[in-house]
């Protein structure tokens, strides 16, 4: 029946933005890792060696 291809296409766009709306408000309520910060990484992991070569 080519007379529903219309609401097929309805139907795809809704599920489409419905979808779209659900990926953005997880990502905008789901926060990110935190970044570390490199100088206090460098700071405890920079080797202090006592012997000498």
């Amino acid at each position: 029946m080519p007379q529903m291809a219309p609401l097929l296409w309805l139907y795809l766009y809704f599920f489409f933005l419905l979808s779209l709306i659900l990926f953005l408000s997880i990502n905008y309520f789901i926060k990110p890792y935190q970044k570390m910060d490199h100088k206090s990484i460098m700071s405890h992991t920079s080797p202090k060696f006592t012997w000498k070569l």
